[in-house]
């Protein structure tokens, strides 16, 4: 009986294996296609993370994610500060005294606010910045075009952080700004330990026969001074300045512009020859040599890396002055 219960139990066994068989089949299949699914998702995910939508003054556009060719009409320092280099930029940029050494190899696409389509659409640009309006339904049929009015961005955090985010380099821009805070903060003590807060700075350009004030976010060291440095314009003339950020004045009107300390931008005329000058020459800062000139080339620029530069070169002068 016992060999018969034997030979009963293997004979269900053996039946058993095509069985087993079957089921091993079954859920090998089950995870190989489980396995292809993830591996498609994957795909898909990937596929969807190369590119990405932002919102903008024209509505809702489509950049790549890690964008590779940009053409840069406008806001090309941010793009150095971030080691972004773009494939084309307005003359004008390219020649900017303090980064032009890196950008050997950057098309020229023309006259800086009025490019060259024709130099763009060659350059087969994957994403165009620029700070025009009126070249953007030209601009946006070569490319998907960003446009950030002058003035929407209106301090270096702001720039840096909005092109780190929109061009995937959000570390890269942290870090920038973090070394920047430092540098700034190390100036800003400097000239406070050697010029008392209470005296005023004014921000001009000598055009000949009339003379341009500039508040805070127009260039020609406005940033350097009013934001990186905290100064302020003469009390009469702050609220005028602040919201206009610039306005066209005539000698007879000099004397209520002027500051304690004047940061003129002049091709034409030395500090020597504003204090030949019988108006220029009575003004307090032209008489207390508290009076900075320097060219358009190196005042005229406003992007991160120039108002860095421009503060250092700045408190390196006012801290120099004798008091």
């Amino acid at each position: 009986m016992q060999s018969t219960r034997n030979e009963m139990e293997v004979k269900s066994l053996v039946a058993m294996i095509p069985l087993l068989l079957l089921i091993a089949l079954i859920l090998s299949a089950c995870e190989s296609t489980n396995n292809s699914t993830e591996k498609m998702n994957d795909s898909v995910v990937k596929e969807e993370s190369t590119t990405k939508k932002v919102m903008t003054g024209n509505g809702e556009i489509e950049i790549p994610t890690h964008p590779k060719r940009i053409v840069a009409e406008e806001y090309l320092g941010s793009l150095i500060a971030l080691d972004v280099i773009p494939v084309g930029a307005p003359g004008l940029s390219i020649q900017n005294y303090y980064y032009k050494d890196k950008l050997e190899g950057i098309e020229d696409i023309g006259d800086y606010g009025n490019p060259s389509t024709e130099k763009i659409l060659a350059l087969n640009p994957d994403i165009i910045i620029s700070g025009n309006s009126e070249n953007y339904e030209t601009l946006s049929k070569i490319a998907p075009t960003i446009v950030i009015p002058y003035g929407e961005l209106s301090n270096v955090h702001d720039e840096l952080t909005y092109f780190g985010d929109l061009l995937g380099q959000e570390e890269a821009a942290r870090v920038w700004l973090e070394q920047y805070d430092q540098r700034i903060a190390e100036a800003k003590s400097q000239v406070d330990a050697a010029i008392e807060d209470n005296l005023s700075f004014s921000i001009l350009e000598d055009g000949g026969k009339s003379t341009w004030v500039y508040g805070d976010n127009f260039g020609r060291g406005g940033q350097p001074i009013y934001q990186a440095l905290g100064r302020k314009p003469p009390a009469g003339v702050a609220e005028e300045i602040m919201e206009k950020q610039w306005a066209e004045i005539s000698e007879e009107m000099l004397a209520e512009y002027a500051g304690d300390f004047i940061i003129m931008t002049s091709d034409d005329r030395t500090v020597e020859d504003f204090k030949a000058d019988p108006i220029w020459g009575s003004l307090s800062a032209v008489k207390n040599d508290r009076l900075y000139v320097w060219p358009e080339e190196r005042s005229w620029y406003y992007d991160p890396l120039a108002v860095l530069i421009q503060t250092e070169e700045l408190t390196t002068w006012l801290t120099s002055l004798e008091k």
